[in-house]
């Protein structure tokens, strides 16, 4: 082509290109502004409609979003129900799905509430009081990253060096690996060397920190023969299988005292390796009484034992420090690596306020992103009120309020907005003056466009909430409707239980009870205590208070001898499965199956739904579970027993007209009158009943779930279990939490008819009106941690409320009007 043919094409390609960019190029005008409503903005409500969860009654609600919204009513009136079980219960199912079938197979499986509408819901973070693991590795360190930012930057600037974070990691074990490693790809063959991995944890007590050891004196009596019954054991009674299993093994003589045995007959008695072999004619494993006890007792969680079981492993079991680690937890190479003459060890030991400080004063610019990440979670400990703790605390040892203010550090820096948080009492376990930094970060959550409910019964919570719930009117059946909805000063006006109570304030007592006797406490260095010396007034109700973190907990429970005469009900959770209730938990079953069995002369077993007088289809759950695998199971009521529990036959027996079933499904107050008299007199029963009743629980059915009882509901059932222990002191911790304002009246009276009776009773407690009740009040502080330990006032109320000398004081005269 010759060169004007050339630019004649490209001229006519440039006017072409122009033209095409003229018309496919124009300004964009802005759309006309709309006075109508955009379409997303009408999801501004959280609507439920028709929930029936536990004891909710149809409930229909519509939550504002981005509002603080309050649930409130008596203890078992619905809140839960409706918030955990119902709300935050499908916004995670709904999460949960949008993940691959692959993933969802290793997150927890959960149902659809039972509601025929949900709407507008956002994602749910729930904060709740649930205790962190009890696992004895578990530390509030590993459950915040804490500590996993500690073990890199030690690694990083740790002298001498020794090796990577999993060297400063208490739950790594050192590995050495002896031969070689064949991978197979293909037609290759690669042969890796032997490796070796440098761990932190210590090998003498595998990262626990304690070491237990059992006391043989315990397990048998060495002067008696095994056919004379030497084991001790509780379950080994002789003739039965466990006591068969060494009497008749034929390692040694069953006839021969104990302390008389050759030292391979008392190895093969307590420590022999398993082994298969016949005895008394049947293929049985064989092992040492020591591992058999360790496997069959110590592994289990204590608090789902049998009473009996319990007592006998809290007396056999001696937990002491482990002597290698000298209780860190950490090997040797761990405790000797420093930063500024500070090991890992030392820095976990540290109060976290102090270990913020030496943080802060850590200046290096290659770990500075690090640095900076470890300092935001500590100063958000000591924001939210925790700044006492220290890393290395376990977290089982946290209390309700503790472990649920631990759960909100994560969340305090986050930038996530629209976000449905979800809180349980967050109050909980909080002194008066820690309440309003509480309702500052409540309020801060939602200023930054999140959604917050709250279920709480505290009246500094509720007056700083933009919209209030209110279930009711009574608990249990009683309960599980809306009485109110609307505003702090609509809910006063309202005339619900909530709205009558919401301003009640306990009085001072005019005159106080006399002491009987001191329990003397001398030289309490638990925790933070400073070589603390008090007398602990008894015969009277004596009140233990102080700010979070003071040492409260640890001069009662740590510092008052333990023995037959304490008696301590504390806020450990209750743990059990899915077929225990009240009836099975307090021991109320038993008097009953006793009874079923007299008046029809049958066996008691039949009237045990884990045993002969079980449903044989659902095993006596009175549900069938179907696995779907990684999609939520289903739970169908039995066909065959209709949800029962028992056979058929079962049920044909009777007592004072009613069966097994109809007992179980009685309400506390109606089984009562039911026991007390007529022909199903049964004085053992009813006095359990009774304590029942005492604490507040006349409305739970007998054969309720107890995995469906609230917070409150669960420690009062601990109280009334506890009632029926013979002891003169009663030690017991927070009994208000979880309490409606009602309730707190009905628990004073009940704490007025022990001490009445000749108990003693001492109660760790922040709440106004049980210290204004209080005959004599012990006030720890002046702060918590190492600012606290001391005992700053002892006296009655009276002299604190003239005194106005602790923070405790200047609260509580506010409370009471002086």
């Amino acid at each position: 082509m010759s060169q004007a043919a050339k630019k004649a094409t490209k001229k006519v390609a440039k006017k072409a290109t122009k033209k095409i960019a003229e018309k496919t190029v124009k300004p964009v005008k802005a759309a006309p502004r709309s006075s109508a409503p955009h379409a997303a903005d009408r999801h501004e409500l959280i609507r439920v409609h028709g929930a029936r969860e536990n004891n909710l009654k149809d409930v229909g609600i519509e939550i504002p979003k981005r509002r603080l919204t309050v649930f409130t009513g008596v203890s078992g009136s619905g809140k839960s129900s409706l918030v955990f079980d119902t709300i935050a219960a499908e916004s995670q199912r709904l999460i949960n799905e949008t993940y691959s079938a692959f993933v969802q197979g290793f997150m927890p499986t959960l149902a659809r509430p039972d509601v025929d509408v949900l709407d507008g819901l956002t994602t749910a973070i729930i904060v709740d009081q649930q205790r962190m693991g009890a696992d004895p590795r578990s530390t509030v360190g590993t459950v915040t990253d804490a500590n996993a930012m500690l073990r890199i930057l030690f690694s990083r600037l740790g002298k001498p060096h020794i090796g990577p974070p999993g060297a400063f990691a208490f739950n790594v074990p050192s590995v050495r690996a002896s031969g070689a490693i064949t991978v197979e790809r293909g037609a290759q063959k690669t042969v890796k060397a032997t490796f070796s991995r440098t761990g932190g944890m210590c090998p003498r007590c595998e990262g626990r920190g304690t070491v237990t050891d059992l006391d043989l004196a315990q397990l048998y009596d060495d002067s008696r023969s095994l056919s004379d019954g030497a084991i001790t054991v509780p379950g080994y009674k002789a003739g039965g299988w466990n006591h068969r299993l060494y009497s008749e093994s034929g390692l040694y003589d069953a006839d021969k005292p104990i302390r008389k045995y050759s030292k391979k007959e008392l190895h093969d008695f307590l420590h022999h390796e398993p082994v298969r072999m016949k005895i008394a004619g049947i293929n049985m494993t064989y092992e040492g009484l020591v591992p058999r006890i360790r496997k069959s007792m110590l592994a289990k969680d204590k608090e789902a034992m049998q009473p009996h079981i319990r007592e006998f492993v809290e007396r056999a079991v001696t937990y002491t420090t482990c002597p290698e680690c000298d209780g860190t937890r950490l090997a040797e190479g761990a405790r000797s690596s420093k930063i500024q003459r500070i090991t890992i060890a030392d820095a976990c030991a540290m109060q976290i306020s102090d270990l913020a400080e030496w943080v802060r004063g850590l200046e290096e610019p290659s770990v500075a992103p690090l640095l900076a990440k470890l300092l935001h979670t500590l100063d958000s400990f000591v924001e939210i009120g925790l700044g006492y703790l220290s890393l290395d605390r376990p977290s089982g040892t946290l209390s309700g309020g503790e472990a649920q203010r631990v759960k909100m550090i994560r969340h305090l820096g986050s930038s996530l907005t629209d976000i449905t948080y979800v809180f349980d009492e967050p109050t909980t376990g909080l002194h008066p003056h820690d309440i309003q930094r509480m309702n500052e970060l409540l309020l801060r959550l939602r200023d930054k466009g999140n959604t917050v409910l709250v279920v709480e019964h505290k009246p500094e919570v509720i007056a700083i909430a933009d919209h209030i719930v209110d279930l009711g009117p009574g608990a249990g059946q009683a309960g599980g409707t809306v009485c109110f909805e609307g505003t702090v000063e609509g809910l006063r006006a309202s005339g619900t239980v909530t709205g009558r109570h919401l301003d009640d304030r306990a009085a001072l007592k005019k005159t106080v009870r006399r002491p009987t006797g001191r329990l003397p406490v001398r030289g309490a260095t638990t925790h933070n205590l400073r070589s603390v010396d008090v007398d602990i007034p008894l015969g009277v109700l004596t009140v233990v208070t102080g700010v979070a973190g003071s040492g409260k907990s640890s001069l009662v429970h740590g510092s008052i001898p333990p023995g037959t005469e304490v008696v301590s009900v504390d806020q450990s959770a209750i743990r059990g499965s899915r077929r225990s209730n009240p009836a099975t938990y307090t021991g109320l079953l038993d008097p009953i199956r006793k009874a079923f069995a007299k008046a029809n002369d049958v066996k008691p077993a039949l009237f045990s739904a884990n045993s002969e007088g079980a449903c044989p289809t659902c095993n006596g759950a009175g549900v069938v579970y179907t696995d779907l695998a990684m999609m939520a199971g289903v739970a169908t009521v039995c066909e065959e027993c209709e949800g029962k529990r028992y056979q058929a036959s079962v049920l044909e027996y009777r007592l004072g007209g009613r069966d097994i079933s109809e007992v179980l499904a009685m309400p506390v107050t109606e089984a009562e009158e039911f026991f007390g008299t007529g022909e199903a007199r049964t004085p053992a029963a009813h006095r359990i009943l009774e304590r029942l009743a005492d604490v507040g629980l006349g409305y739970l059915s007998l054969g309720q779930p107890l995995t469906t009882l609230s917070g409150g509901e669960r420690q009062r059932l601990r109280l009334a279990t506890h009632m029926a222990e013979k002891g003169g002191v009663y030690v017991l911790d927070e009994p208000t939490a979880g309490l409606h304002l009602a309730d707190v009246q009905h628990l004073l009276g009940l704490l007025d008819r022990l001490v009445d009776s000749g108990k003693s009773v001492i109660v760790v407690e922040h709440h106004q009106a049980v210290m204004a009740h209080a005959d004599w009040i012990i006030d720890l502080g002046p702060g918590a941690g190492h600012d606290g330990g001391r005992v700053v006032f002892e006296g009655t109320p009276a002299d604190l409320v003239a005194a106005r000398s602790t923070l405790t004081g200047e609260h509580l005269a506010e409370y009471v009007g002086s």
